[in-house]
Order: C-alpha cells, then structure tokens, then sequence
C-alpha cells in the first residue's frame, strides 16, 4: 500500500504537470499543422521510451528480486554494461533514420512542416538512452521497495518540457518542447543514478551467473506486448494526418483525457503488485496470487468505467476549460471534442489489459499478453483500412474497440488459468 501511494503521488505530479504542458502547447500551436510537426514525434518516441521502460521493470524486478543482496547488485552491473550499449545504440539509429521514419510515421503531414518534424523527432530521440538507463537502476530501486525515485519520471519530463518550451520557444520555436524533454529525461537519469548508488555497492567480486539469453529474452516479451499496445495508438495518429490537418495534434489533446486515468487507475496497482505477485509466484502460492488479480481487476473496472462515463459526459466543457485559449480556437474545441467521443472509450479496455497483463508478466505468463496486444493492433488495422473513417468521432473508435477485445481475451485466459483444477495442477514451485 505504501509503495502504491508513493506512486499513486508521482503520478498525480506527473499528470497535472502533464495537463499544464498540453495548455502550454494548445496555447502556442493550437491545432495546426505546426502542432502536427510536434506531437508525429512526440507521441512515438514517448511510447517508445514508456515501453523500455516497462520492459526493464516488469522483465528484471522479479528476477533481481529472487537474488541475494550481492547476487542482485552483480547482475544489476551485468544489465547495465548490457543495456546501457544497446539503449546508445538505439538512439543513434533513431536519430539516423528519422526522415524514414517520419514518412512512416506521419505519412499526411504537410509537406512544409515535415523538416521541422524530423528536426523534433532526432532531439526526441537522444532521451532514449536516458530513459532506458534510468529503467534498469528503476529495476534495481524496486526491488528495495524504493519507489519514489523513479514515481515522478513523468513529473520532470512534463516541468522541464514546459520550462523549455516558455524559456527557449523564441530561440527554437516548436523544438523547444524538444530540447525541454530531452533536459527532463537526463534529469531523471541522474536522480536514479544517485538514488541506487547504494544498491551498486553491494556487489561481490563473483560475476552474475545469468546468461546472455536469460538477459536478452526476459524483456523481449514484455517489448513485444508493450510495441502492440503503443502501434495501436500510433497507427490511429498516423493515420489522422490523412484526415486533415490539425487532426493529430487533436487526436492527441484527446491523449491528455485517456492518459491521466489510465496512469492513476494502471501504475500505482500494478508497479506496487509486481514485487508481491512475483513473491507469491516464488512461492508456489498461485491460489493467493489469482484471487490477488481476480479482486484488483474488479476494483479497477468498476473505477475505469465509471471515469470514462465522466469523462465523455463533460469532455466539451472540460476541453474549453483547459484548452481552449491562444491559439486554440473555439473550431479545436470542437474538433477535439469529436475525436474523443470515439478515443474516450479505449480508456476501459487499455486500463484493463494492461492490469491484466502485467499481472500475467509477473506469475511468468508472457504468450497470453502478447497474444491480446497482436489481436488489438489487428483489430484497428482491419477496422481503419477498411472503413477509411473521416469523421472525427470515427478516427479513435478501432483503437478502443480494439484494446476492448484484447482485455476479453486476457480476461478469458486468467479465468482459465485461475481455475482451482489448473491452479492445483502447478508444482509447488516455478
């Protein structure tokens, strides 16, 4: 519960420094295609950066967890060396490969703004080493149950992409949220270098006998599920640059009312369940770990439903309360409005699969989560290429029905799984 509360802080710091970011750029850009430009490399290298460092969480906590004190701080040193190479490589190839990729990734953007995306997209991208790194010393931080350190990552990506984008806005222009970011996710770095200084210390002369496999096949799954989940979103975004302009930068306004909740109801459970689930797995206590997962998936639908009925009942005024000044026109309300009539509702299904799935992640489970986020990112597929939607409520409608049928599959497997005759089955240890 502490730990739960520690992050359950972190986040609420985190998303109201989220909505004052989102007022800055709605102010500034309103819904143009300058703001296109923006949110086409924004919206991917944030994914992106959010799934590594799930996959680093949800891959090597419990199995730092299951070392002793001197085991744990080898193989931390081990996952480090690794990571730390492969995350700087990353960002390299990224920065190298932006144009391309920004044809992939917004394919309708207005020709005269593709060079100031590209621009935006490389500078996004050197905070990928920053933000996996920060991951595997994360890792190493809750296995101590040491939470706070990493709980308001969001927190200083949105403070100092706002100090940015009003500090620097007539040097670099759009690029200022940029270079805001790139400064918060290195700040962040340096807190959890700091923070698990301790943790290193503690390392023997012996060396981890985990190997490379073992290292390189624990996140792979997790990445795999974490990719599907993040295309799902990416794709409707690409796709909303085909529509018209100003439609992304809309589309993702409209991320602003699904993202807040979904961290509040998502983050503080499942960070804080994962040391204990993978305790119980450890156990053989599979019993006490699905009715865990039975009780937490009730409470969080019964909240997420009814934040998503909330949130679509009130969502025009909310947007003209927050929004809707500067640059952001009475037309971006609107608009805004209409394409989180069909977005709002993937709130339910995502908040869900993703409690579901970690869960599943935590009791070593990985095929059903991976399973689910395919049959998402299909699903929106299908629907969008051939329904073609133009409407604006339209746009975000295969992403939620989408992540919906990825929770009926999640659920339809823990169901089974949990049985008694199946749990009684598993030996007493995993």
């Amino acid at each position: 519960m502490r730990g739960g509360f520690t992050i359950f802080i972190g986040v609420i710091a985190g998303n109201i420094l989220g909505f004052l970011r989102v007022a800055v750029m709605a102010h500034l850009l309103g819904t143009q295609s300058r703001a296109d430009s923006l949110v086409v490399a924004m919206g991917p290298l944030d994914t992106f950066n959010n799934l590594l460092i799930n996959s680093m969480v949800f891959a090597f906590v419990p199995m730092l967890t299951a070392c002793s004190a001197d085991q744990r701080a080898a193989l931390f040193q081990r996952l480090n060396r690794l990571f730390a190479w492969l995350f700087a490589a990353l960002s390299l190839v990224l920065v190298a490969t932006a144009p391309w990729l920004m044809r992939v990734l917004a394919p309708g953007i207005d020709p005269a703004y593709f060079e100031t995306a590209v621009v935006n997209f490389r500078i996004f991208s050197l905070s990928t080493f920053a933000a996996g790194t920060a991951a595997v010393h994360c890792a190493l931080l809750y296995t101590g149950r040491r939470f706070a350190p990493m709980a308001f990552y969001q927190a200083a990506l949105n403070l100092c992409t706002v100090a940015g984008a009003l500090l620097l806005w007539r040097v670099f222009g759009v690029a200022a949220f940029a270079v805001g970011y790139l400064i918060g996710a290195w700040l962040q770095l340096a807190i959890v270098y700091v923070a698990s200084r301790q943790g290193r210390k503690q390392a023997s002369a012996a060396a981890s006998s985990v190997g490379w496999r073992e290292i390189l096949a624990k996140p792979s799954f997790f990445v795999v599920y974490a990719a599907g989940l993040g295309l799902n979103i990416t794709f409707t975004r690409a796709y909303a640059t085909h529509v018209g302009p100003g439609f992304a930068a809309a589309l993702d306004y409209c991320m602003r009312g699904v993202g807040v909740p979904l961290a509040l109801l998502v983050s503080p459970a499942s960070n804080s369940l994962l040391p204990e689930i993978a305790r119980l797995r450890s156990l053989g206590r599979l019993k006490d770990a699905f009715r865990l997962i039975d009780r937490t998936i009730a409470l969080i639908a019964l909240a997420a439903v009814s934040a998503c009925a909330v949130a679509l009942v009130f969502r025009e005024p909310a947007i003209t309360l927050l929004f809707q000044h500067g640059n952001f026109t009475r037309e971006s309300t609107r608009l805004t409005s209409a394409i989180f009539l069909g977005l709002g509702p993937s709130l339910v299904g995502w908040t869900l699969i993703e409690i579901a799935a970690r869960s599943l992640f935590a009791l070593d489970r990985p095929w059903p989560p991976v399973l689910a986020a395919t049959a998402t990112l299909l699903f929106n597929v299908i629907y969008t290429l051939r329904l073609s939607p133009h409407r604006p409520q339209w746009i975000g409608a295969g992403a939620s029905a989408g992540l919906m049928l990825g929770f009926l599959i999640v659920l339809v497997i823990v169901v089974q799984a949990g049985s008694p005759r199946r749990v009684g089955n598993q030996p007493s240890t995993i």
